[in-house]
């Protein structure tokens, strides 16, 4: 709905009321892991309420409790099936991930635990450009006033800045552990390790905001099945290289070139697609009930 404040002041009071909650419960009450949910849980109580609140704002009856019909759930999983295999998909593959480069010893664990959580706060800043998309291009692409070349001009931009937010992470998130790797530890046989895998961190990183902005397109144009499939092939394939790396002894700089060819991989595959004639930019022809399907959904 292009409303991105709702969410934003939902996310703003339940991080407050979680950190005031923390901290009350915790220290100065003694609750410990306990008190920890249990504000938590309060949080993210009020933070649905809140977005609840917003729906109602725009003419939603929110709190309806209605029964879907069989059609309707089929339309549902239609929709969160690839979605859910996509997902999935990514987890999978971050989870084996961390499954080898665990088995690699105590110190190589430190060192991958610091990048891979540095990696994931990176991440996020491209977040926003799949987002945008998803909220943007339905209009353009189904919508009443449907333009095909406008999408690809909106792709284009998403694309290009996402180039620009990968390199300046890609350069900001590898030069904080190259430069300052004591913020994080004092060991330097962690330091080495974490050194040792600069190069293929920085390619995973680098391609990661301009691959969400394909992703999104690609959601939003709901080619749905080309995106659970292509994913769960990626996922084999990381999944097949991080074996290979292991069995191999390349230590934690082969989990991340496997990673990097992993999110590269993604890339391709978003982009060959979209750049296909036959994919969503350039389909001219799309039949009426396609669209009016769409558009209902």
């Amino acid at each position: 709905m292009k409303d991105s404040w709702g969410p934003l002041k939902a996310l703003a009071a339940a991080s407050v009321i979680n950190g005031v909650g923390d901290i009350a419960l915790c220290i100065f009450l003694g609750y410990g892991i306990a008190g920890a949910a249990w504000a938590t849980m309060v949080s993210q109580v009020v933070a649905a309420y809140m977005m609840i609140e917003a729906l109602n704002k725009k003419g939603y009856n929110a709190y309806a409790i209605s029964i879907p019909s069989p059609k309707e759930l089929l339309d549902i999983v239609a929709l969160a099936a690839p979605v859910f295999v996509t997902m999935m998909a990514k987890v999978a593959f971050y989870t084996i991930l961390v499954y080898f480069a665990t088995s690699l010893g105590t110190i190589t664990m430190a060192a991958h635990q610091v990048m891979i959580q540095t990696f994931c706060m990176c991440t996020v800043w491209g977040e926003p450009l799949s987002q945008t998309a998803q909220s943007f291009m339905p209009e353009l692409l189904y919508g009443v006033k449907r333009s095909l070349e406008k999408a690809r001009m909106l792709l284009k931009s998403l694309v290009i800045i996402g180039v620009i937010v990968g390199l300046v992470l890609g350069i900001v998130g590898t030069s904080i552990p190259w430069l300052f790797p004591k913020i994080f530890t004092r060991d330097q046989m962690v330091i080495q390790e974490m050194h040792k895998i600069l190069v293929p961190y920085f390619l995973a990183l680098s391609v990661t905001p301009p691959t969400h902005s394909l992703e999104g397109t690609l959601l939003a144009g709901r080619d749905l099945k080309f995106i659970s499939m292509s994913m769960s092939g990626c996922f084999t394939f990381g999944a097949l290289l991080l074996t290979i790396a292991s069995s191999k002894g390349f230590g934690l700089a082969g989990c991340w070139s496997a990673l990097a060819v992993f999110q590269w991989t993604r890339f391709f595959l978003a982009l060959q697609r979209l750049l296909s004639p036959e994919g969503i930019l350039y389909r001219e022809d799309s039949s009426s009930d396609e669209l009016e399907k769409l558009k209902a959904v």
